[in-house]
C-alpha cells in the first residue's frame, strides 16, 4: 500500500467485540452547541442555511495542548430531492441546538478514556450530507439548499486554531460512519493546517466504505457516491493526491485515497458491517428472491457461501477479517479497549 512512499503509515484495526469485553461506568458530560463566528457571512452553512456549529469541551491539566476533533456521521443526500428533505431535520440544520453528552473517545472519565480524557474535545455537527466535501456557490432561490460542507469544515477548523489548536502538541482527527469517511478524506488537509511540530493522526470508525459490486454484479455504491459528488460539487475538494491519478468518482472511496496519504491513519471497521452488507453487497433491489434477508438481519443466519461472499469484499484490505460492531469510538463501554492502541502508538 504505497510502498513507494515510506513516510505513509496505515494501521488497519479489525476488532471482534462482545458484551463481555468490558464493563465500565460511562461518565457523560453535557456540552453546549457553539456556532461558528460569522459563519453565514463566510458561507459556512448547513443545507438549510443555518450556521456551521460544533460542540467543544476544553482540555485541562497535561491535556491542555492536545486535541480530538471528532466528526459526526449520518449518511449522505445524493440529489436535490433528498437534500431538500434532509435540510428539515438535524442532519441538515444546526437550528436544533440541544446539548450533547460526551462519552467514549470524547469522555472526561480517566477510567474509561485514559488517553484522551483531559484533551480538548470537539464534536463537529454534521449537517451538510457530503462528508464535508461540498462547495457550490449558487443557491436555487426556490429550493434554498446550500451545498457548503467543505466550507463548514474549514470554518470550524479555523475557529479551533484560533481557540488554541494552533499550539497543539498532539491532534487527532476522528469520525464515525460518514464522519469516519470525512476523517480519511480530510486527513492530510488537517495535517497541513497544523504546525509542523504537532503530532497528527487520523482515526476512521466505520467509515471505510468499499467500492464493490453487489451480488447482481452492479456497482450501485459507486453510482450513489458519484451522485453525491455531483450534487454537492465535491470533486475539487477530494484529496488531490488521489484525483491526480484517478477519476474523482473513485476518490470518494478510502481504498483509493489511503494509497497516497502522508498522515498516519488508523481504521476501525467490522468485517460484518451491517450497513455495507445491506446497502453495498446485498441491497434489496439486487435480492428479489430474499435469499439474503435473514443473513442481513443476523450474521449467524448467513450460509457458508454468504459468509464467504461477505469476507471476499474485504479480502484485499485485511488478512484476518472478523465480525465486529459498527461505530464504537463514541461509545464509552467499548472505547477503552482501543484507547491504549491508538495513544500508545506514537510512531
Amino acid at each position: 500500500m504505497g510502498s513507494h512512499n515510506p513516510t505513509m503509515w496505515i494501521y488497519l484495526f479489525i476488532f471482534a467485540l462482545s458484551t463481555a469485553l468490558l464493563s465500565l461506568t460511562v461518565v457523560a458530560k453535557a456540552v453546549d452547541l457553539t456556532f461558528v463566528t460569522n459563519a453565514v457571512q463566510k458561507g459556512a452553512v448547513c443545507l438549510d442555511g443555518s450556521p456551521a456549529a460544533y460542540y467543544f469541551s476544553p482540555g485541562f491539566g497535561s491535556g491542555v495542548n492536545n486535541w480530538v476533533v471528532h466528526m459526526e456521521g449520518g449518511g449522505w443526500c445524493s440529489n436535490e430531492e433528498d437534500c431538500v428533505e434532509r435540510k428539515s431535520n438535524f442532519r441538515g440544520s444546526s437550528k436544533d441546538s440541544v446539548q450533547m453528552s460526551f462519552s467514549g473517545i470524547l469522555g472526561s472519565s480517566q477510567q474509561s478514556n485514559p488517553g484522551f480524557y483531559n484533551w480538548n474535545k470537539v464534536k463537529v455537527r454534521y449537517c451538510d450530507g457530503s462528508s464535508f466535501t461540498g462547495d457550490i456557490e449558487a443557491v436555487d432561490p426556490a429550493k434554498r439548499v446550500f451545498y457548503r460542507g467543505s466550507r463548514v469544515w474549514f470554518a470550524i477548523v479555523d475557529e479551533l486554531l484560533a481557540k488554541g489548536m494552533n499550539k497543539a502538541q498532539n491532534a487527532l482527527l476522528s469520525g464515525c460512519s460518514a464522519g469516519g469517511l470525512a476523517s480519511i478524506l480530510h486527513c492530510d488537509k488537517f495535517r497541513d493546517l497544523l504546525p509542523s511540530t504537532t503530532k497528527v493522526k487520523c482515526f476512521s470508525d466505520a467509515g471505510f466504505f468499499i467500492n464493490a459490486k453487489d451480488i447482481s454484479g452492479v456497482e450501485r455504491i459507486k453510482a450513489f457516491f458519484e451522485d453525491v459528488m455531483v450534487t454537492h460539487g465535491s470533486a475539487k475538494n477530494l484529496p488531490a493526491s488521489c484525483t491526480a491519478r484517478l477519476p474523482p468518482s473513485l476518490c470518494f472511496f478510502p481504498q483509493y485515497v489511503v494509497q497516497t496519504l502522508r498522515t498516519p491513519l488508523f481504521v476501525l471497521n467490522a468485517a460484518y458491517d451491517a450497513w455495507q452488507i445491506k446497502n453495498i453487497l446485498a441491497p434489496s433491489s439486487s435480492d428479489s428472491s430474499g435469499a439474503w434477508r435473514k443473513c442481513k438481519l443476523d450474521i449467524k443466519a448467513c450460509s457458508s457461501a454468504q459468509s464467504q461472499t461477505i469476507q471476499g469484499i474485504y479480502i484485499k484490505l485485511v488478512s484476518k477479517p472478523v465480525a465486529g460492531k459498527r461505530e464504537i469510538m463514541a461509545e464509552g463501554s467499548n472505547w477503552m479497549a482501543l484507547d491504549e492502541r491508538l495513544v500508545g502508538n506514537s510512531e
